[in-house]
């Protein structure tokens, strides 16, 4: 579209209306902050693309940006866009095997990280000048790509071919569903390398949002955030909201400033969706099922989450259907495969490094399972690659850790099936308790599950742990679990 306008334009045009303006706050540990401006961002991204230029940076051309939660981060970010490359930021704490792969994928042309022979945060720094000569506007085609590792493990870079521009203003799509406006302030709890928090917060600064950015998520420090800075607008992973949810139990904060709260990323447990319909009103909070692979979406606000209970939405702009293995259409409420069609035909992700599949009339799906209910609600059920199958029946892990996480006694949980011998596979589950000197016992457990599930849903087997493996967005790889527990993979 004509009307639309590159990031970095948009920046350098808030900056001329209010240089002074805050665009990015780093929260960091310790309660000290970092901040820049807006005319700030703009100066020295503008400084620091011309390092970008002179080591081969420009469209086409990853830039790979493996930093922690951190002013360089945004600088980095912005001096991508104003060459033209496309930024793919990656987790600073990948193990080395994990990094190399993804960054021989990207053959990227500036690596900004704190590894030999990449451009370091204090090099980052050394760029930071008043007056650079502004660049040439350009419009990045693709701007953005998001590493995943997968189910399988195999990594995977997933990029967005579109041109990385927006119409200032023009909240329309998914984006105008979920209580995003122009204005707001909005928290960043999650780590950058992370679709939401890097997609989202950079929307926001689009849209003169003030983008506090926690340098590492805790809990406490999140609601003494919201309270301090009147924060708007949240999108987070469903495991963040629980843990919000159990602080503001305990503590208790000011959270009335917050008009929306957008989830996705991974089930949502029905307590802690009730405990923030109860906090904020069913009509500011709002969740979408989708995949960084977009391949389609369905929002869902709280006051019909209320009518359809554990729902995740009805789709938008795109056609479902729900397949068996054979891929025939499954009836009404029967579990099967998640397949999506968007209304548009232009590509909405590329892979590099996979494939996806595609039915023959262009049906894809990224694995989970799920059913639809008479009124065309989606629920899922799990991914097909973390289903159990004990002694015959299916046991789907995200309703078991549902149930599990519900109990006040349990801080975290992941539920995974190990080999058995009477079952097949024994429902396990890894348990992360609320107080480490006083864990709930099997007993208790064991009362409480049959409360909420099925018996042959209920785990069979209990494992406490310090603390669950999550990444930072809030996900278990469940295959690993297995796999360090028997020493073999699914």
């Amino acid at each position: 579209m004509s009307d639309q306008v590159s990031f970095p334009a948009r920046l350098d045009a808030l900056a001329a209306i209010n240089p002074d303006a805050p665009a990015v706050v780093i929260a960091h540990d310790d309660r000290t902050r970092s901040m820049l401006t807006r005319r700030q961002l703009a100066t020295w991204s503008t400084a620091l693309a011309y390092e970008f230029l002179r080591r081969g940076a420009g469209p086409g051309r990853f830039v790979v940006v493996a930093l922690p939660n951190c002013i360089e981060h945004y600088v980095a970010t912005y001096a991508t866009w104003r060459v033209g490359a496309c930024a793919l930021p990656l987790s600073h704490r990948l193990p080395v095997a994990e990094l190399h792969g993804l960054i021989d994928l990207a053959n990227p042309a500036v690596l900004v990280s704190e590894t030999p022979d990449a451009l370091s945060r204090a090099d980052v720094r050394r760029f930071n000048l008043q007056h650079p000569t502004p660049l040439p506007d350009v419009v990045s085609t693709p701007g953005k790509a998001i590493a995943s590792g997968g189910s399988t493990g195999r990594p995977k870079i997933i990029v967005e071919p579109q041109p990385w521009a927006r119409v200032p203003g023009e909240l329309g799509g998914i984006v105008s569903r979920v209580g995003i406006r122009s204005g707001q302030v909005q928290l960043v709890p999650g780590p950058l390398y992370h679709n939401m928090p890097f997609g989202w917060g950079h929307i926001g600064i689009f849209e003169e949002h003030t983008v506090v950015v926690m340098e590492k998520f805790d809990a406490d420090h999140a609601l003494e955030l919201i309270e301090e800075f009147g924060v708007n607008f949240i999108a987070t992973a469903p495991t963040i909201l629980g843990r919000l949810a159990r602080a503001h139990a305990g503590r208790g904060r000011d959270v009335s400033s917050l008009e929306a709260i957008f989830h996705s990323a991974s089930v949502c447990p029905d307590w802690v969706k009730r405990a923030w319909i109860e906090l904020i009103g069913p009509t500011r909070i709002v969740e979408a099922y989708g995949a960084t692979d977009y391949i389609g979406s369905c929002v869902i606000r709280g006051d019909e989450w209320l009518e359809h209970p554990g729902s995740v939405g009805r789709p938008v702009d795109c056609d479902l259907r729900i397949l068996d293995p054979e891929g025939k259409d499954v009836s009404t409420g029967e579990v099967g495969e998640v397949f999506m069609r968007l209304h548009v035909d232009e590509p909405q992700f590329d892979y590099v490094g996979a494939e996806i599949g595609t039915t023959p009339d262009g049906f894809a799906t990224v694995g989970d399972l799920g059913y639809v209910d008479d009124d065309g609600y989606l629920y899922i059920a799990d991914r097909r690659v973390d289903m159990i199958v004990s002694g015959g029946a299916n046991v789907y892990p995200a309703e078991v850790e549902a149930a599990l996480t519900s109990n006040p006694l349990v801080a975290d949980c992941a539920v995974i099936g190990l080999p058995d011998d009477e079952w097949g596979r024994r429902v396990h589950a890894v348990l992360q308790p609320a107080d480490p000197a006083a864990p709930p016992s099997e007993a208790e457990l064991n009362t409480h599950c049959r409360q909420l599930l099925a018996a042959y849903k209920c785990p069979k087997t209990y494992e406490f742990v310090d603390e669950l493996p999550r990444n930072a967005a809030g996900k278990i790889r469940r295959s690993s679990l297995i796999e360090e527990r028997t020493g073999a993979g699914t």
